[in-house]
C-alpha cells in the first residue's frame, strides 16, 4: 500500500539525503488519518549527574534513516497497516520544567484526543510524567511498563519534587497509573539504600531486577509482563540505561550488568497482544556515545514499537475481515 504517511523510499532518494525526521517520514502537523506519531521532547532540566540528553531526539532521529520498513521477525510490511508521522519537537523551556511539562501536555493531549498513539523521544525521564498526564485524560489510569536500571519512584532530590528519579511516584500519587497493574523491569547497580527498590513494591509495583529478569529468561519474562498488564491500556517507558552500558554507553546515569542490544529487542517482540496507547525512549545521551550505537539502539527500540502497534493493526483488519 502506498500512502504519504510513511518513509521516502530510499530506491527514489537516498538514505543520506533529505531533511532528517524519524525513518524519514513525513514531517507534518496535520493529525488526520494518522496512527502514530514521532514527539522530540529535548529536555533535560531534571537530569541529576550527566547533562545532555536534550540533544537526544536529534541523534535519535539523525542514525534513523538506516531503519527500514519491514520486520522479518513479525513478518509484516509496516506501513501496510498503520500511517506514521514525525511531528517535531515540543517547544521546552530550558531551566522551567512546570511550564515544559504544560507543553508536553498539550501537545500530546492533542494527538491522543485524535487517537494518534505517541512515541515520543527524550530528553530525561522526568518528561513522561507530563505524557502520562496527557494520556489519563483520555484513558484513566494506565498500566506503566518500565524498563529501566532504576526504579524513579524518589520523592524529593536535592530539595526538587520533579526531577528524572521521581515521575512515577508523582504518577502514582496523581492517579496517572494503575501500580496494581505496572511493572518495572531492569533494576540493578549500588542504591543509596534498600528504599530505593522497596517503596516501589510499596507503591504497588511489580519490580523485577536484572537479576530476577536473568533468572526468568526471556520467553518467561514476556509471559510475568502479559499477566500482569493484563488487557489494560499500557504505557511503555523504555530508559535506555536498561542496557548495559557496553552497548548504550550513551546515557545519564549508566549501570553496568544488564542486558544486550540484542536481549532487548527480543523483549520487545515479545510484546504483542498488549494493548498499547503510548510509548517513549529516554536518557539518550550523544556526548557519551560511541559511534553512535547508543543513538542507532534507541532507533531500533522505536523501530520495534512501531512494528508492534502495526501487529496489532492486522490483527484487527484480519478479525474485521472474518
Amino acid at each position: 500500500m502506498t500512502h504519504k504517511y510513511q518513509p521516502v523510499n530510499p530506491a527514489q532518494n537516498p538514505r543520506f539525503a533529505g531533511i532528517r525526521t524519524f525513518m524519514r517520514l513525513p514531517y507534518e502537523r496535520n493529525v488526520e488519518n494518522i496512527d502514530f506519531a514521532i514527539v522530540g521532547v529535548p529536555f533535560d532540566t531534571a537530569a541529576s549527574f550527566r547533562a545532555g540528553t536534550r540533544f537526544g531526539p536529534e541523534a535519535i532521529r539523525n542514525v534513523s534513516p538506516l531503519i527500514r520498513t519491514y520486520s522479518y521477525e513479525h513478518q509484516i510490511d509496516i506501513f501496510k497497516y498503520i500511517r506514521g508521522i514525525d511531528y517535531g519537537d515540543v517547544p521546552v523551556i530550558p531551566g522551567d520544567i512546570k511550564e515544559t511539562y504544560k507543553r508536553i501536555e498539550d501537545e500530546l493531549a492533542a494527538l491522543i484526543e485524535n487517537n494518534i498513539i505517541p512515541i515520543a523521544l527524550g530528553g530525561d525521564h522526568s518528561i513522561t510524567l507530563a505524557e502520562l498526564r496527557a494520556i489519563a485524560k483520555k484513558y484513566g489510569p494506565v498500566s506503566l511498563l518500565q524498563f529501566d536500571s532504576h526504579t524513579d519512584v524518589g520523592d524529593i532530590h536535592l530539595g526538587l519534587k520533579y526531577t528524572h528519579g521521581t515521575p512515577f511516584k508523582r504518577a502514582v500519587e496523581e492517579g496517572l497509573i494503575d501500580p496494581s497493574h505496572s511493572i518495572q523491569i531492569g533494576m540493578r547497580g549500588s542504591l543509596d539504600g534498600r528504599e530505593e527498590i522497596d517503596d516501589a513494591i510499596e507503591l504497588g509495583f511489580q519490580v523485577i531486577r536484572s537479576v530476577e529478569l536473568f533468572e526468568l529468561g526471556i520467553e518467561k519474562l514476556v509471559k510475568v509482563i502479559k499477566q500482569r498488564v493484563k488487557d489494560k491500556p499500557v504505557f511503555l517507558t523504555f530508559d535506555i540505561d536498561f542496557v548495559d552500558p557496553a552497548f548504550a554507553p550513551g546515557t545519564g546515569t549508566p549501570e553496568i550488568g544488564g542486558v544486550t542490544s540484542r536481549e532487548a529487542l527480543q523483549i520487545l517482540r515479545g510484546l504483542t497482544d498488549i494493548h498499547f496507547v503510548g510509548f517513549d525512549v529516554v536518557e539518550v545521551l550523544p556526548l557519551y556515545d560511541h559511534g553512535n550505537i547508543t543513538a542507532m539502539l534507541a532507533a531500533n527500540v522505536v523501530f520495534e514499537m512501531i512494528a508492534l502497534l502495526a501487529v496489532a493493526s492486522r490483527a484487527r483488519t484480519i478479525e474485521t475481515d472474518s
